[in-house]
C-alpha cells in the first residue's frame, strides 16, 4: 500500500497494484482498475515514484523485467 493525501488533508492508504492510471491537470488524479476516481494533494510524479517504489519492496518490478526479456527472445 501507498499513502497519498486526500484533498481534505486526511491521509489515505492505496492498494498500488489497483492503480490502472495517474494523470495531473491540474489536479492529479488516480483511477482504479475498478473504474473509482481520486484526487490527490500529492502531483504525479511523485504517486508514480511511490507505485515504483512499492513494486520493488514486492518484487513485482523484477518479475516484469524478467518477462520482457523472455518475450525478447522469442
Amino acid at each position: 500500500m501507498i499513502s497519498v493525501t486526500r484533498l481534505n488533508g486526511t491521509a489515505m492508504w492505496l492498494n498500488a497494484l489497483l492503480v490502472e492510471m495517474v494523470e495531473e491537470s491540474p489536479d492529479t488524479y488516480i483511477t482504479l482498475v475498478t473504474g473509482k476516481r481520486l484526487i490527490v494533494l500529492e502531483k504525479a510524479d511523485e504517486v508514480i515514484s511511490k507505485i515504483k517504489e512499492y513494486n520493488r519492496d514486492i518484487g513485482t518490478h523484477a518479475a516484469t523485467i524478467k518477462v520482457q526479456s523472455m518475450e525478447e527472445l522469442s
